[in-house]
C-alpha cells in the first residue's frame, strides 16, 4: 500500500512513516518545513518527502492519506482529499488498526515524562529480551531511533493528551487500549485546545475506562488529578508509586544513587545517570509497568543501570572555557522547575546555574502559564529569556527576579549577554521545545572566542 503523510517530519507522525516503511508499506510525506534530523531519518529509509501542501500531491495517487494533527481545515491539500472524497485516516487510528492490533500495548500518559519513561520502559523490556515496538516522541539514546517495528507482542507507545487530527478532537491515547497504563501526573497544559484541568481530566478517564480488567494501571499517588480521575471508575487493578508507604524512589544526585523502596523495605539500589526526583518517580513508573509485562524488578533496575536517556533531556552540548552547555526539553513551568533542581542536585550548589529560555509551546505563547515563570526559574543564579513572538510581555512577568533575569527579543543580543555572563564553572542550561535558533551552537562558538 502506499501511504503518503501529511505532516511527515513532526515526531509522532515521523515515527508512523517509520513504522510503516518497516512494516513493508511505500511511504511518502509532506510538511511545511522539510528539515532535519527528521528528514534526514526519513530519506535514509527510502521515505521521499515533498516541501509544502500542494494540492498537486494528488498526483502521487496514494492509496491512503495519514493526516497529522498540524494539519487544519484550509490546508490545500487536505481541502483537495476531502474535494475529492480521497481515503483518509489520522496518524494514532492508523497505529491502532494496523500495528496495534493483538499486541500488549505499554501506554505512558501524563503532563510530563511521557517520553524519558516511555524510552525507559522501552529499553527495560529490550534488555528482558522481549525485542519491543515503541513509537516515543523523542530520541532514546539507546536505541537511536524514535519508533520501532516490531513482530513481538510488546508495544511501548507514547500516549499523548493532545487532540488527534482536524476530524477527532479526542486525545491521541484514546485510540491505543493499553493493557498496562502509566499515568505519571496530570496538570492544566495545552491551553489551545483545553478550557480547563477538568476538561483534560475527563480525557485521561475516557483513557482508563479503555483498559481491560486484566490489565494494569499503574498511577502517581501524589497527583490528586489522577485520584480525581481514577474515582470516577476504574475497572482496573491500580499499583500506585511515590507513595511513602508503598513504592516510593529515593536518591542522591550527586553520587548518581537510585533507591527503590516499598514502604520501608529497600527493594533494590543502582547508580545511574539522570538526576531529579522527576526522573526517580519516571524510572519506577516504568519498573512497574515492566513488572506487570513479566520482567522481574532486579532485572529492570539493572537495565536502568545502562540507560541513557532521551536526546534534549539535559543534554551536554558541549563544554568550551570551562562552560557547560545543556540542552533540555522543558517547556512548562513545572518541567522548568524539576529540570532545575536535578542539575542542582547534580552539579552542587558552588557552580552556577544560567537558565535561558523560550517560552516557545503554543501553552506558553498564550502566556497562560506566565504567572507562574518566575517561581519555577528560582533555582537559577541567572535568567535569560527570549521574548520574540510572544503575545505577552515576558520581562513584565520575569521582573519578580529583579536583576537577575535579562530578557530580549534579539538573539544576536541574549547570545552576547550570556556568554559575557558566563564564567568557567558556570551551567548553561538551555529550555525550549524547539531549535531555538540554533542557541546551542552559537553559544559554544562565542564562548571559544578569545
Amino acid at each position: 500500500m502506499h501511504i503518503h503523510i501529511l505532516g511527515i517530519c513532526g515526531t509522532f507522525m515521523g515515527g508512523i512513516a517509520l513504522i510503516a516503511r518497516a512494516a513493508g508499506h511505500r511511504v511518502t510525506g509532506c510538511d511545511a518545513n522539510v528539515y532535519p534530523p527528521m528528514s534526514t531519518q526519513l530519506e535514509a529509509e527510502g521515505i521521499a518527502l515533498v516541501e509544502g501542501y500542494g494540492a498537486d500531491q494528488l498526483s502521487l495517487n496514494a492509496d491512503l492519506w495519514v493526516v497529522g494533527n498540524a494539519v487544519s481545515r484550509g490546508n490545500p491539500l487536505l481541502e483537495a482529499i476531502l474535494d475529492r472524497g480521497l481515503p483518509y485516516v489520522s496518524g494514532p487510528q492508523w497505529l491502532a488498526e494496523n500495528i496495534l492490533q493483538d499486541k500488549w500495548i505499554l501506554a505512558v500518559a501524563g503532563t510530563h515524562g511521557k517520553t524519558t519513561t516511555s524510552a525507559m520502559l522501552a529499553w527495560i523490556l529490550e534488555y528482558a529480551g522481549l525485542q519491543p515496538g515503541f513509537l516515543i516522541g523523542g530520541v532514546p539514546q539507546n536505541f537511536n531511533k524514535s519508533a520501532n517495528f516490531s513482530e513481538s507482542s510488546f508495544f511501548v507507545v507514547e500516549a499523548d493528551e493532545y487532540d488527534t487530527a482536524f476530524c477527532d478532537k479526542r486525545s491521541k491515547f484514546v485510540h491505543y487500549h493499553p493493557r498496562t497504563a502509566v499515568l505519571n501526573n496530570l496538570e492544566f497544559d495545552h491551553a489551545d485546545i483545553f478550557e480547563d484541568l477538568t476538561a483534560i481530566e475527563t480525557q485521561f478517564h475516557h483513557l482508563v475506562r479503555t483498559i481491560p480488567g486484566n490489565g494494569l494501571v499503574v498511577s502517581n499517588a501524589g497527583e490528586a488529578a489522577l485520584e480525581r480521575v481514577l474515582q470516577r471508575g476504574c475497572w482496573t487493578p491500580v499499583e500506585r508509586f511515590n507513595d511513602p508507604a508503598g513504592w516510593h524512589a529515593d536518591g542522591d544526585d550527586a553520587s548518581g544513587q537510585l533507591f527503590i523502596r516499598q514502604g520501608e523495605t529497600e527493594i533494590g539500589t543502582i547508580s545511574w545517570q539522570l538526576a531529579g526526583n522527576h526522573n526517580r518517580n519516571n524510572a519506577l513508573a516504568a519498573l512497574l509497568a515492566a513488572r506487570h509485562a513479566g520482567v522481574p524488578l532486579a532485572q529492570g533496575l539493572e537495565a536502568l543501570t545502562r540507560f541513557e536517556n532521551v536526546r534534549r533531556r539535559l543534554e551536554v552540548r558541549g563544554n568550551v572555557s570551562g562552560v557547560t552547555v545543556y540542552d533540555d526539553f522543558a517547556h512548562h513551568p513545572t518541567a522548568i522547575a524539576t529540570t532545575l533542581e536535578g542539575l542542582r542536585g547534580k552539579v552542587g550548589k558552588e557552580k552556577r546555574i544560567l537558565a535561558v529560555l523560550e517560552p516557545r509551546s503554543n501553552t506558553m505563547k498564550l502566556g497562560t502559564m506566565k504567572a507562574a515563570l518566575p517561581g519555577s526559574l528560582v533555582a537559577a543564579d541567572r535568567v535569560f529569556c527570549y521574548g520574540a513572538n510572544l503575545g505577552w510581555d515576558a520581562a513584565a512577568a520575569l521582573a519578580p527576579l529583579g536583576e537577575k533575569a535579562y530578557v530580549s527579543d534579539d538573539l544576536g543580543d541574549l547570545v552576547r549577554h550570556i556568554t559575557a555572563t558566563s564564567r568557567p564553572g558556570d551551567q548553561i542550561l538551555v529550555m525550549s521545545n524547539g531549535g531555538f535558533g540554533g542557541i546551542h551552537d552559537k553559544l559554544l562558538t562565542a564562548l571559544a572566542l578569545p
